[in-house]
């Protein structure tokens, strides 16, 4: 019998809050990436940033919307901690269906979009002779996209679909991780390693590893406090320092260009602990959340497509995409909120569902099958 909705018990809410602020983190990318319009080839021209509509209430996404990237990475590691870590260790799920649903969650949609770009790129090449913001369009680059493998190695310039760069670097994180748990150890002390160790090397994969290993750190400390009686002051405690860190740094006047990523290692676990906490919302609140989450996946790379789509219309056109405009701005945030909700109902989630019953089918049928014989 399912446990009640108000148990605080691991694993037995919804992450509501999480949902919420993955949904914030997309659209973070999303308006960082809004200048992709100003573009010709991959620079901006005569980009004014304090121009765009509404900079003034939407700055900081306009300003540091690439941070939603490391953001991403942290709730991943929340969440995979959060769900499968006393699953694998047990043997629960096994290698095979780790990979299956990692499969089906992201390659669909990846591939889906990367025919479409490579086809959109081809006709803007003819369009403009060259190519849309990222030109590393290449046989060899298409190849590494087909495999997600596009940025295991040092980057030679971002291609085709550009943003699936961090999910292509995440895929190896997910390996690790089964591994680390399923043969190493479910100690944080595992966390700790890894995160020096990324901290260590210096590289992207490297930053990956931190953060999605500090979200599970933060998983972790949700679980293990679940049922303690002083949960309820560590949570007021997390939720004044989410308050007070940007507070403090913002009246001290810190330059942060340099502390980023330190300020978020040490903020985001924070804000995944505190946005982990048991709500019971009306129905409706809780649906919406919910789909915001489900289509955060298809708003990050679907957007590229799209204002790839919208450029390739404007040079038909022979008229300059009018970013400046908060009219245009709505109708291509409208366009792409939209496309990404149609996306995961009609495409995402089914595709995932038939991937899914079609390999996890012919396993236990290799299962069977030795019983079977005489």
């Amino acid at each position: 019998m399912a446990l009640p909705r108000t148990s605080t018990s691991p694993g037995t809410h919804k992450l509501l809050g999480l949902e919420l602020l993955r949904f914030l983190a997309t659209i973070s990318v999303l308006l960082w990436h809004y200048p992709h319009f100003a573009y010709v080839a991959d620079a901006p021209v005569d980009l004014v940033r304090s121009e765009l509509p509404f900079y003034r209430v939407l700055f900081p996404f306009y300003e540091l919307g690439e941070y939603g990237v490391v953001i991403f990475w942290c709730i991943s590691g929340f969440i995979f901690f959060w769900k499968y870590s006393a699953l694998i260790p047990d043997g629960a799920v096994d290698s095979w269906t780790f990979f299956v649903n990692r499969l089906s969650r992201l390659y669909p949609l990846h591939l889906a979009t990367l025919l479409l770009v490579a086809g959109l790129q081809a006709i803007y090449v003819a369009q403009h002779g060259f190519a849309f913001v990222y030109q590393s369009n290449d046989l060899g680059h298409f190849v590494a996209q087909l495999f997600m493998a596009s940025d295991w190695l040092p980057p030679t310039g971002v291609s085709f679909n550009g943003p699936i760069w961090s999910v292509s670097i995440e895929v190896l994180v997910y390996a690790a991780f089964f591994v680390g748990l399923r043969f190493v150890t479910t100690s944080p002390l595992l966390n700790l390693a890894m995160i020096l160790a990324g901290i260590a090397s210096g590289t992207l994969v490297g930053k990956c590893f931190v953060f999605f290993y500090a979200g599970g750190l933060a998983a972790m400390a949700r679980q293990g406090v679940a049922d303690a009686w002083y949960r309820p002051k560590l949570e007021a405690l997390a939720a004044c320092a989410v308050v007070g860190i940007p507070a403090s740094l913002w009246l001290s006047g810190v330059e942060l260009a340099e502390r980023s990523a330190a300020v978020l290692l040490v903020y985001t676990p924070i804000l995944l602990f505190v946005c982990a906490t048991p709500l019971t919302l009306p129905k409706r609140i809780e649906d919406l959340l919910q789909a915001a989450g489900n289509m955060t996946y298809s708003c990050y790379l679907l957007h590229f497509p799209i204002q790839l789509a919208i450029a390739l219309a404007f040079g038909a056109w022979g008229r300059a995409i009018p970013y400046g405009s908060p009219s245009f701005w709505i109708g291509f945030m409208g366009l792409t909120l939209t496309a990404a909700y149609l996306t995961y109902v009609w495409f995402e989630a089914p595709a995932q569902r038939l991937i899914r019953r079609a390999l996890q089918r012919k396993s236990e049928a290799a299962r069977m099958a030795p019983a079977s014989r005489p």
